[in-house]
């Protein structure tokens, strides 16, 4: 019997699924080892990451001269250029910003994978995927309790548990994928 391209697509999207549930189940586990080693890591990824996109925005708002956006355009590239640079420069402080950024992200992580879960409702499993979105609204909760006490610490752990969360969903969302 030969696939359907449609077919062939759901298992290549539920093979994918289930590649990136067991990676971030991976991640959790060695950030569990050492959550203080991770919240650093983050800290300078994300620092990384905007200056990278500082320097990236900077380079195409001299592509927009001739448009009226371009001083908003470079103003943006700069702001994020110092951003990324600042995180690198005083990771502590870094610490406790992202930690902040974290919790809003876990929260809205956490209703997204409700509605997930509640669109996935007749089929058997769909309690795990409620499962994971309410871990990632507890988690976010944790976070605004106990701010800004234990930041870096907590942030590596918490960071550790949504990454086991994401991973069961994950794997989840490559069966139920699977299946359809």
């Amino acid at each position: 019997m030969t696939d359907t391209s449609a077919q062939h697509k759901l298992r290549s999207t539920s093979i994918w699924m289930i590649i990136l549930g067991i990676i971030s189940i991976i991640g959790g586990l060695l950030a569990l080892a050492n959550p203080f080693a991770a919240t650093l890591t983050v800290v300078a990824l994300a620092g990384w990451f905007f200056i990278v996109f500082g320097v990236i925005q900077i380079i195409h708002s001299f592509a927009l001269r001739g448009w009226g956006g371009f001083l908003w355009a470079l103003i943006f590239g700069l702001v994020m250029l110092a951003l990324g640079i600042s995180l690198l420069k005083n990771p502590i402080a870094g610490m406790m910003s992202l930690t902040m950024l974290v919790a809003i992200l876990f929260l809205i992580s956490g209703v997204a994978k409700l509605f997930y879960a509640f669109s996935w409702r007749p089929a058997s499993g769909w309690v795990l995927a409620l499962l994971s979105g309410l871990i990632s609204i507890i988690l976010a909760i944790m976070i605004f309790a106990n701010f800004p006490q234990s930041a870096a610490i907590m942030l590596g752990i918490l960071l550790a548990i949504e990454l086991l969360s994401n991973g069961v969903f994950l794997l989840m969302g490559g069966w139920f994928v699977r299946q359809a």
